[in-house]
């Protein structure tokens, strides 16, 4: 009962409290930064420090599939062919959808450029944990931050 009135009294810090995740300090300087967090599965889009925008997103079936750490945006593709099936870019079937923000990835000494943020061919997957270890986002949602990034933006995945 308390609840149910301190949400009708103070719905706006209740909900801007559960959506405005802080970035750390450290991440502030950059012009764009990305943070994705893996407990939630959810992308948080920031600009000189604030939050932009919020979005739902897939990760990895297993926890290790979807890697943690700091890394950038390497590039920007629209139409990407999935070239594990050899499906081209642009088929309906392609389950990458039409944009791709490909991650450099480092680990272990090892860099990869086989992970990344992008659409899908299956929106009922976002919010869950069934990828191969690529960040999947609604492709409504993933054209407008195709849009907004650029190259070489920082992407923290924790979890």
């Amino acid at each position: 009962m308390i609840a149910l009135f301190v949400l009708f009294l103070f719905p706006a810090v209740v909900s801007a409290h559960a959506e405005n995740i802080q970035l750390a300090k450290k991440y502030t300087k950059y012009e764009q930064f990305i943070l994705i967090d893996k407990s939630s599965n959810k992308l948080y889009f920031y600009e000189e420090g604030k939050l932009v925008k919020s979005f739902p997103v897939a990760t990895g079936k297993k926890p290790s599939y979807t890697p943690e750490g700091l890394f950038t945006i390497h590039e920007k593709i629209k139409n990407r062919p999935y070239y594990k099936e050899k499906i081209k870019g642009g088929d309906p079937k392609n389950p990458l959808g039409d944009r791709w923000l490909g991650l450099e990835v480092t680990r272990n000494g090892k860099t990869s450029y086989a992970y990344g943020i992008h659409g899908n061919n299956n929106e009922k997957s976002i919010g869950k944990y069934v990828s191969a270890g690529c960040i999947r986002m609604h492709n409504k949602e993933v054209r407008w931050l195709y849009d907004q990034i650029k190259v070489n933006t920082p992407v923290l995945i924790r979890k």
